[in-house]
C-alpha cells in the first residue's frame, strides 16, 4: 500500500500512523523503498556533514509493505 507524506512527516511518523508501532517497521519500510534513504539523508551543500534533512518532502509516495502478524509466545504464569 502506498501512502503520501504530509508536511513535516518522517518515516517513523508514517510507520506509527500506518502500523501503530515503529519498532522494526522503519527498517522494513526503508528496505521496501530503496531510493528513500538517499532522499531522506540528502546532504545540502550549505550544511555541515553532521546535518541532514530527515523530514520527507511533502507529497512523497512511500510504499508500506504488508507485515504478517508475528506469532506470540504463551506466557507461563508462576501459579499455572
Amino acid at each position: 500500500m502506498k501512502i503520501i507524506a504530509h508536511q513535516n512527516d518522517t518515516v517513523d511518523a508514517l510507520c506509527w500512523r500506518h502500523y501503530g508501532r515503529t519498532q522494526g517497521m522503519t527498517e522494513r519500510v526503508l528496505e521496501a523503498n530503496p531510493g528513500l534513504v538517499e532522499l531522506i539523508f540528502k546532504k545540502f551543500p550549505e550544511l555541515s556533514e553532521s546535518e541532514y534533512s530527515v523530514i520527507l518532502p511533502h507529497g512523497t509516495e512511500v510504499e508500506m509493505p504488508e507485515i504478517m502478524p508475528t506469532a506470540t509466545k504463551p506466557i507461563l504464569q508462576l501459579w499455572d
